[in-house]
């Protein structure tokens, strides 16, 4: 089980990122798009993540992840209840949604930095192309 404060240290820590507070919402936001959202209650996160997944992503685990609300809906957005997630799953979910909200080169240098691409992981380098 995660706490809005877990989702404050992973997200904080993430290059570019800032807190905001907005319509009681804390939000966390590189530039002016918003990649995560805490619930004014503090149980659940909205956070990025492709449309043409979520409803696969809902329907596999339904007590754990939630559609937007109908007028987020047209945004590339999900929701997910944060005490059933653990350190690791919020750490991979609050990752995804900043890499959609930063340009590829800054992703690829923190994905880099956390050892989740590069040499014998994910995506190939340069140089393993070759």
């Amino acid at each position: 089980m995660v706490a809005a404060q877990d989702v404050r240290r992973v997200a904080l820590g993430l290059p570019r990122t800032y807190e905001a507070l907005v319509r009681d919402r804390v939000k966390f936001k590189v530039g002016r798009i918003v990649y995560l959202s805490i619930s004014p209650d503090e149980t659940t996160m909205g956070f990025a993540h492709p449309k043409e997944e979520r409803a696969a992503l809902v329907a596999a685990q339904p007590d754990k992840f939630l559609m937007p609300v109908p007028s987020d809906e047209r945004y590339n957005w999900v929701q997910v209840r944060l005490a059933a997630l653990d350190p690791d799953e919020l750490d991979e979910l609050v990752v995804d949604a900043w890499c959609m909200a930063v340009p590829r080169g800054v992703a690829v240098a923190e994905l880099s930095r956390r050892g989740l691409i590069g040499p014998g992981r994910g995506r190939p380098t340069q140089e393993e192309k070759r």
